[in-house]
């Protein structure tokens, strides 16, 4: 395994600067990347500790786990399409064009698979860097799950807790949110009263044909060429249904929700569920995605699943299906520029580990498929070797709208005395009337209730966050070393305690392990423009690109495309833009062996 850290300090990466005074090495660390430290410790003479107690995300090893290589041991190959990135999209991406029989390698930045899903561990801690609320990863059979109609395809599975609530704290008091139709209508009545639930139950009748036609034709069937006609006819006259359907889908929720919705309170509880799915409201959320995630989880018999393991569980299950289909996975492996020959992408060049080396290159005779964000890729194209179409083009990317970045505070708490009974997430809203206000919404997980593996004994794991409502521009510019920054960091991540002490009131004195995330910190770690959490599209003005791009040879996957932002679209953004590359008997004998 080769390790380069181009800082002196070996728990940083190579573009942090270290921030503590060396005390006790904390850093719980896979045996492999154990021994590299080792070497370097070795080699510098010289140790590197951190106390966990005093620590942040900016200067902690985040997922320490390796169970790949960096990208010394392929060097420079041949490979029929390489994938930028390994975000849930890319991982699916991969794992799907492999199993079509495609030579694949993922080239990854960081030293940790999965993008916005990796996990690290801190004193014991293992904790989840990003999405935390999953549904339909358990059973068997046919799903409307992208991610589980990938996982199904290339023959893994992921083993959850299931569970059925989550608990929504407002200003006027908290709640259970069930996961079940009629539970969630009763919720209505006691929330909003009478009329609200008499216009849910209308909003209902109106998102029931709806979510019928989407249900006909799941995300495995999609490609984004001609050929989805034939994957089409397989689903027959039904399929009418989607066609029917396919203006309001693809319009935005609140053209649905204006026409039976009145009710103040209504109207605000969607509005949330809209910010939280799509980081935008109602009005700019695409009715498709609403139509999906109320189906997925209200229909009779639904969950919702928590990955046992932490979410690290869903990206090894999908790396080991790229693996076991022949794929290759490179980690430390910063794709510096996408190259293109005579208008068309060819492969990448890879920042060389060692600076006296040179850079890497894998030539893609099929093709170059980033899973980085729209901004970030267009940072990537030369130049040069590009047409004037394909420039403008690219400048016009860079202007894709973005929502807001993150706050992150990850705890490690003594859990002694705490209710057994302790529900995992909770969504606190301090005021309905801004969601998008800046650290309105909170998100809190607390997944060691569920998996005790997750913290040590006697303690508890917890990740509570701002999403997609933090602003980019105080922090910009800000040296991560000064008092300045670590004083807006103390500020900023205030109202997230605040939020936790409506669920642990003496959070602060449990607190073992404490460490805060800033949009920064979300910027570097996850190569993310500006830290943002995806592209603001409003269902308004237009709609989420598709996988090609005016560049041939080049394709694109995750958030920034089709169908959107999320952990289901992302997933089946990858699974689309498989599939579009494979040929469509390829793609329809899939369908077959899955039974879809």
């Amino acid at each position: 395994m080769h390790l380069h850290l181009a800082s002196t300090c070996v728990v940083c990466s190579s573009c942090h600067s270290c921030e503590f005074k060396p005390r006790s090495l904390s850093i719980r660390c896979s045996t492999s990347l154990d021994t590299a430290l080792q070497r370097v410790h070795r080699k510098r003479r010289r140790a590197c500790t951190v106390s966990c107690s005093a620590a942040t995300q900016d200067q902690l090893n985040m997922g320490a786990d390796v169970n790949s290589t960096g990208s010394d041991e392929y060097n420079s190959h041949d490979t029929d399409f390489v994938v930028i990135g390994s975000g849930i999209g890319g991982l699916c991406c991969a794992a799907m064009l492999a199993r079509y029989g495609y030579e694949v390698t993922v080239c990854e930045s960081h030293y940790a698979l999965g993008g916005a899903a990796h996990s690290f561990k801190v004193k014991g801690h293992h904790f989840d860097s990003g999405p935390s609320f999953f549904a339909g990863l358990s059973g068997e059979g046919n799903t409307s799950n992208p991610l589980k109609q990938v996982l199904n395809a290339i023959g893994e599975q992921v083993d959850c807790a299931i569970y059925d609530r989550w608990v929504t704290h407002t200003p006027e008091g908290s709640f259970a949110t069930v996961c079940n139709g009629d539970r969630y209508a009763d919720m209505v009545r006691s929330q909003g009263g009478e009329t609200a639930l008499k216009q849910w139950k209308q909003l209902e009748d109106k998102m029931r044909p709806l979510q019928q036609g989407a249900a006909l034709f799941p995300a495995a069937a999609l490609r984004s060429d001609p050929g989805v006609v034939l994957s089409m006819l397989r689903f027959g006259p039904k399929l009418a249904l989607t066609g029917l359907q396919a203006p309001t889908l693809t319009a935005p929720f609140a053209k649905v929700v204006d026409q039976v919705v009145t009710d103040p309170w209504l109207r605000k509880f969607l509005d949330l569920e809209c910010f939280v799915l799509s980081g935008m409201l109602a009005k700019d959320t695409i009715c498709a995605e609403m139509a999906f995630m109320l189906m997925e989880r209200n229909r009779e018999g639904s969950t919702i699943d928590y990955p046992m393991g932490g979410t690290s569980s869903i990206v090894d299950a999908l790396s080991r299906g790229i693996e076991k289909h022949g794929g290759k996975i490179m980690l430390r492996s910063h794709v510096e520029e996408i190259l293109v020959e005579g208008g068309k992408a060819n492969g990448v060049r890879i920042r060389p580990a060692n600076p006296r080396k040179p850079p890497t290159l894998i030539k893609a005779h099929k093709g170059v498929i980033s899973n980085a964000s729209v901004w970030d890729t267009q940072t990537l194209l030369p130049n040069q070797d590009i047409t004037p179409k394909q420039q403008q083009w690219s400048e016009e990317a860079k202007q894709t709208p973005q929502t807001g970045s993150f706050m992150h505070l990850h705890l490690g708490i003594d859990a002694q005395g705490l209710d057994p009974d302790l529900d995992c997430h909770h969504l606190v809203v301090n005021d309905w009337q801004d969601l998008e206000a800046a650290q309105n919404v909170c998100i809190i997980s607390i997944p060691s209730v569920f998996d005790s593996s997750l913290a040590p004994a006697g303690k508890h794991t917890i990740h509570a966050y701002v999403a997609a409502n933090e602003p980019y521009d105080i922090w910009q510019g800000l040296d991560k070393n000064s008092k300045e920054y670590k004083d807006l960091k103390a500020e900023r991540a205030e109202p997230l305690w605040k939020a936790l002490e409506r669920v642990i009131p003496d959070i602060r004195k449990r607190a073992e392990v404490t460490l805060i995330g800033s949009p920064l910190t979300h910027e570097f770690w996850l190569r993310r423009n500006r830290g943002t959490y995806g592209a603001a599209i409003s269902a308004r003005n237009g709609s989420f690109p598709g996988p090609q791009t005016p560049i041939k040879g080049l394709y694109r996957c995750g958030d920034s495309c089709q169908p959107g932002i999320g952990v289901p679209a992302a997933a089946a953004s990858g699974l689309i833009t498989a599939n579009t590359l494979a040929p469509i008997w390829s793609h329809i004998k899939m369908l077959d062996q899955i039974k879809m």
